[in-house]
């Protein structure tokens, strides 16, 4: 049952752990195949309505939202990789990371604290599972997870480039991935590195 936009009933917990082991599974392939390096961010935007096939933002869930970071925080954890949680447009898409990762890239915090209507479950379990966490308005990440179209682009460095999973959908939520690259330069004769692409 939502009332205001809120799931008020608990998940069924066979099926939360069904949604942790698909974001591990995720998250594991994902790492494998983005090229990724210890230092860089991951943004991740992810919708609880959407995981529980509901209309984004019509049926947020603390618990799957909580499942989702916990499942994710651990993965960066192991690969060395800063976690942001984007929260939600009635936020204009900021983002929660560790205090450290904004001061290691010079992101500025602004001051607001994340709620399940203005942020969403996602940001409001990194907000209380980060060690210090604070809000950026923008960043500029190595890597991407979009769970339930949440539109994370603003949120890449300038060339973006499609990661397929074997993990096309979490619960119900439609999984988008993307690594990025840098930008090629030169014409005809240019020579790159194969390693970069």
């Amino acid at each position: 049952m939502a009332v205001n936009g809120l799931n008020l009933e608990k998940p069924d917990e066979k099926w939360l752990l069904d949604i942790r082991s698909q974001v591990k599974e995720a998250a594991e392939q994902f790492f494998l195949l983005a090229k990724m390096k210890p230092g860089q961010i991951l943004a991740v935007g992810c919708s609880s309505s959407e995981i529980a096939s509901c209309k984004i933002g019509s049926y947020s869930s603390a618990e799957i939202g909580e499942a989702v970071f916990e499942e994710l925080q651990s993965a960066c954890e192991k690969n060395g990789i800063y976690l942001a949680a984007q929260c939600c447009e009635h936020l204009n898409r900021a983002l929660i990371i560790e205090e450290e990762a904004a001061e290691k890239y010079g992101y500025e915090p602004v001051n607001v604290i994340p709620q399940l209507k203005a942020g969403g479950s996602f940001s409001v379990a990194a907000w209380k599972g980060m060690k210090s966490p604070v809000a950026v308005e923008k960043i500029a990440a190595n890597g991407g997870i979009d769970i339930g179209d949440t539109l994370i682009g603003m949120h890449l460095k300038a060339v973006a480039v499609p990661v397929r999973t074997g993990i096309d959908k979490i619960g119900g939520a439609h999984v988008v991935y993307a690594r990025v690259r840098p930008k090629f330069v030169g014409g005809q004769r240019a020579c790159y590195d194969e390693s970069l692409m």
